[in-house]
């Protein structure tokens, strides 16, 4: 049982191209692997993971469609502390342009992750004034791990961009952080994106 009677059909012509003349192959029965020469092969036997891989009996993982996360927020208007809350200074977005998996939270503006994985992070802002310095952390379960900054005091328009791969346990949490200073949010100047790159 558990076994792809479709795969077995496919795969069995090319198997017997590789085989020298004279190599006996034997067929047990449909639930059963093909024997060559006394070893087994499991030609194709697979079955799903509760993180929505599929794994096969030969230990390759395979992502399925519902493995898939991944999501990219902008902000439409300039972020001035005054708009966030003043014990988070987290930064809000107000458009979400890809939420595949739905796990990125536009009201609170934080990503939670549906599974361990590696996932791939990025975010870019913009500073609203000139004579200003301001910093952005990425903020994973409320730490910060990454940080960028623009500081140049005679540029008005400054941006400030980083990127990270995060080992993430499930329902760990990521969010961006206003460190000082304030965004231009105009134009979607300031983005925050991220996806899954693959499961653990």
């Amino acid at each position: 049982a558990g076994g792809c009677p479709c795969c077995l059909a496919a795969a069995l012509p090319l198997l017997l191209l590789l085989l020298p003349a004279g190599c006996p192959v034997r067929a047990q029965n449909d639930t059963e692997p093909i024997v060559l020469e006394g070893k087994c092969l499991v030609v194709c036997d697979s079955s799903p993971s509760a993180d929505g891989a599929i794994t096969s009996s030969l230990g390759i993982s395979v992502r399925s469609g519902s493995a898939k996360v991944a999501f990219s927020a902008t902000r439409s208007t300039n972020h001035e502390p005054s708009e966030m809350s003043n014990r988070t200074m987290t930064i809000y977005f107000d458009q979400v342009l890809v939420n595949i998996g739905n796990h990125f939270d536009l009201t609170s503006s934080i990503f939670v992750a549906p599974r361990k994985g590696i996932y791939s992070f990025s975010f870019h802002v913009v500073k609203v004034y000139n004579r200003q310095t301001i910093q952005v952390s990425l903020m994973q379960n409320g730490y910060p791990v990454i940080s960028a900054f623009a500081g140049d005091q005679d540029v008005t328009r400054e941006a400030a961009s980083n990127g990270v791969l995060l080992l993430m346990e499930r329902e760990d949490k990521v969010h961006l952080k206003l460190e000082r200073g304030n965004l231009m949010g105009g134009w979607k100047y300031s983005t925050f994106s991220g996806f899954l790159v693959f499961p653990l």
